[in-house]
């Protein structure tokens, strides 16, 4: 197992150099002295909870990324790997391997005349609909919106919706939730 306090410095040097700070600017959005974030990014350090809070807040980042060991810089997800489920006749698949807290995209494909409920989410909870390709039409709580190439409609996730294909060939639509602060 690597040295904890060497895997934090990484994390935290390469957190900040992607985001295009200095050691100063990072320390005063953390509320930190900049010695303090030059021992963490060394490796030096043993911090408590509360900075490793702070740290995380200025990067904008989850305890566990702070001290999770590197992944890799990228990684191909054949289709086949990603999840794929049937509602209906449409075919909904996952478009983020890896879980993200409080995001979920997925790409929806329906056939012509196919259509799907809806699952209502959280309160608070925000969906993006955009069409690909196709036409496709949207209910939301008694309201229709017909999206063209291009389109997007932003509405509550709470709400109950549905989805159509009214079009003669298959369309193509992306959905991004956003889930409510402190949704599963």
């Amino acid at each position: 197992m690597r040295d904890p306090a060497a895997l934090l410095g990484m994390n935290v040097r390469q957190l900040r150099e992607a985001r295009g700070l200095t050691h100063a600017q990072v320390a005063k959005l953390a509320e930190l002295p900049r010695a303090t974030w030059t021992n963490l990014e060394s490796g030096a350090s043993n911090p408590t909870l509360t900075v490793l809070l702070r740290v995380a807040t200025a990067l904008g980042v989850t305890l566990d990324e702070l001290v999770a060991p590197p992944r890799a810089t990228a990684r191909h997800f054949r289709a086949s790997e990603l999840v794929v489920r049937r509602r209906g006749e449409a075919l909904i698949r996952k478009l983020l391997p890896d879980p993200m807290p409080g995001l979920d995209v997925e790409r929806i494909e329906l056939p012509p005349g196919a259509g799907f409920s809806g699952v209502p989410h959280t309160a608070g909870t925000r969906e993006y609909l955009t069409c690909e390709s196709g036409t496709l039409e949207l209910a939301v709580a008694g309201t229709k919106y017909r999206l063209a190439v291009g389109d997007v409609v932003v509405f509550r996730g709470d709400q109950n919706h549905g989805y159509k294909n009214p079009g003669r060939k298959a369309a193509v639509a992306f959905s991004a939730v956003v889930l409510a602060p402190g949704a599963p």
